[in-house]
């Protein structure tokens, strides 16, 4: 028996979203500081960040990146990322067991990716914290202004919002090894209540739940129909949260650090 295949390259049955081919960067090993961040070397900006990391991050044409994490997200506090550099705290982060020095945060983050030519997607902390986080990243970000957040955006230097449109409700809440493992029952009502929030701001936004950490999980795969049984009015998208980067990788082979 003889079995014959033709395959034609302009033949399409349907559209592949861009965002399958998108990426993270979390304050991980040397990802943001001697990665894409590095004041004092040879080639940073005025801002810091490295051109020649940029460069190659574009020729990447990365669709979308996310911030801030990654398992850094889950007790991180957003506020210490905002402001002058000089009043930033000196924080200490439980997921990698080092020292945060909030140098680079939102904004930097969000000028990086303009810089780079990928759009936006913040990770908010439904682990530690909750929905007035949300409630309040979202409003520092994408209110025009007039309000608490907004209005601070605005003295921290940038007037016109960001407009993110894609929101990643936690990171792999399942794990136990991060700080605040939930079940999926307590993650999926945690995620409805902050999407229902958000969306009551902008019913435009895209919300992300968090799919199972990984197959091998004993969640999986009864996980995503547990959460999405309490949120999935409210959501749009799940996502299961593979540690997996295109950019990290990029940054780890081409720069080097200076000191």
């Amino acid at each position: 028996m003889k079995a014959k295949a033709v395959i034609h390259k302009d033949f399409r049955i349907g559209r592949i979203d861009d965002r399958v081919y998108g990426a993270f960067l979390e304050h991980l090993g040397r990802a943001i500081y001697t990665g894409i961040y590095e004041p004092g070397h040879p080639a940073a900006d005025e801002h810091g960040f490295r051109r020649d990391v940029i460069e190659m991050v574009r020729e990447l044409n990365v669709p979308v990146t996310r911030y801030s994490g990654g398992n850094f997200v889950s007790a991180y506090n957003w506020e210490d990322g905002i402001g002058p550099k000089e009043s930033r705290p000196v924080t200490l982060d439980y997921a990698w067991r080092t020292k945060e020095t909030n140098e680079v945060g939102t904004d930097e983050f969000a000028a990086w990716c303009e810089a780079v030519g990928t759009e936006l997607m913040l990770a908010v902390n439904l682990r530690s914290r909750g929905l007035d986080e949300a409630r309040g990243l979202l409003e520092y970000c994408n209110h025009p202004g007039g309000s608490r957040w907004s209005d601070l955006r605005i003295k921290n230097g940038r007037r016109e919002p960001y407009e993110v449109r894609l929101w990643c409700l936690g990171n792999e809440m399942d794990g136990a090894w991060q700080i605040g493992q939930k079940t999926a029952y307590e993650y999926g009502r945690i995620a409805n209540e902050t999407a229902k929030a958000m969306k009551a701001f902008d019913p435009t936004l895209q919300l992300v739940a968090c799919g199972s950490s990984h197959s091998f999980m004993p969640t999986h795969p009864q996980w995503e129909a547990d959460v999405l049984d309490e949120c999935y009015d409210n959501v749009t998208i799940t996502w299961r949260c593979t540690c997996i980067s295109r950019i990290t990788r990029t940054i780890t082979s081409i720069s080097s650090p200076s000191r």
